[in-house]
């Protein structure tokens, strides 16, 4: 059987067979708690340290300020919940943004009923937020900015590192979403200036299930799970030793082929561009043109329902649509409407994203199947 060309590595990716080795120890004879002191403990901690060093090394900080969760969910979800349960004294209002993952997003809907104030921030036209915007929004009240890295439908980088300064000078606490940046561009958090930063192990290579949470040392965070004290008494719970060696494994991984890897994304991403652009001229690329995730490509066919080009595409092409059509509706993805893409753009959307297992022959089947879909519907 000849398998679709996978385009939906921002959805997750494939593990990386070097991770895969580096769990199968854990699977078979290595298989004691990491909280037990004897022969068999031993070397289980010692690989829970070793990937908490790799993981702290891809994001240039201390090993002892990374914890591992069970993915970038969990790793918001504890952040926000955490600042808001270790700060509420101080205040109880959040800024965000409206094209934030759902992980954000539902956190902030749930602690609104419990009596915390939230303010969504518009973006561009490019997804980008305004740094004058989150000023502006700024409150005396204000104990959290909570605003990602990089977006995952269009690939859009925010100003981060600009937005943390700007909360430093009012002492506001800065967390950011990098499940989608982290292995795919340089993220460092103390370039960043960020107090918090979520990790997703699946996003880099590395299993389901796993991830990891930047806490800045000397900040105070409300446990996100109550029991024995592991991870520094934040998550109680056996340590996951299996994922969390491939997750330290992929990290490594990731710090050492970055700029390679920028680079392959980069150019099986643009020859898809020029590609799908050269065939179908008035298509339109959404997302800033340079700010941009290098394997990221959001592309809208006009006047075109994004569901009938992926059936078109049948099994070739696996990829993900920006807008859900169902009988007479159209559900628009929140990032394209938060970026006024016009309608009948947004509902032909693709999110088309590459790896570094993508080959220029797959990009090509890509190119020629996705074109002639759009022109057999158009």
């Amino acid at each position: 059987m000849i398998k679709p060309v996978y385009l939906d590595y921002n959805a997750t990716t494939p593990n990386d067979p070097e991770v895969l080795a580096a769990m199968l120890p854990f699977f078979e004879e290595i298989f004691g708690n990491p909280s037990s002191s004897h022969w068999y403990g031993i070397p289980a901690k010692r690989a829970v340290e070793n990937a908490r060093k790799q993981a702290a090394s891809l994001l240039g900080c201390d090993p002892q300020e990374v914890i591992f969760t069970s993915g970038g969910t969990e790793s918001d979800n504890h952040a926000i919940h955490g600042i808001v349960r270790a700060y509420r004294d101080r205040g109880s209002h959040i800024i965000t943004t409206e094209i934030e993952h759902y992980a954000v997003l539902e956190v902030c809907r749930f602690l609104e009923k419990d009596g915390i104030s939230v303010t969504y921030l518009p973006v561009d036209e490019s997804g980008c937020v305004s740094v004058s915007d989150v000023e502006k929004a700024i409150r005396p009240e204000t104990i959290l900015i909570t605003v990602m890295h990089a977006n995952n439908e269009v690939g859009t980088v925010q100003p981060v590192e600009d937005i943390a300064r700007l909360a430093k000078s009012r002492d506001i606490i800065v967390h950011s979403d990098a499940a989608q940046s982290v292995g795919k561009i340089p993220v460092n958090v103390r370039q960043m200036g960020c107090d918090l930063l979520s990790l997703a192990g699946h996003k880099l290579y590395a299993p389901k299930g796993i991830g990891a949470l930047f806490i800045r040392k000397g900040l105070s965070l409300g446990k996100f799970m109550h029991g024995a004290g592991q991870e520094r008494g934040c998550r109680a719970g056996t340590e996951n030793v299996q994922q969390i060696a491939g997750l330290g494994k992929a990290c490594e991984i990731a710090e050492r082929d970055l700029e390679k890897n920028m680079r392959h994304t980069q150019e099986m991403r643009d020859m898809l561009e020029a590609g799908l652009s050269k065939e179908i001229p008035n298509i339109r690329i959404n997302g800033h043109p340079e700010k941009r995730l290098p394997n990221t490509l959001s592309v809208s066919f006009p006047r075109l329902e994004a569901n009938r080009i992926l059936e078109k595409a049948g099994l070739d092409i696996a990829a993900s649509a920006g807008a859900a059509c169902h009988a007479d509706t159209v559900r628009i993805s929140h990032v394209l409407k938060a970026m006024n893409v016009p309608f009948d753009y947004a509902k032909g959307t693709l999110r088309l994203s590459v790896g570094k297992m993508t080959t220029r022959k797959e990009i090509g089947t890509a190119i020629r199947v996705i074109s002639d879909a759009v022109k057999n519907l158009s």
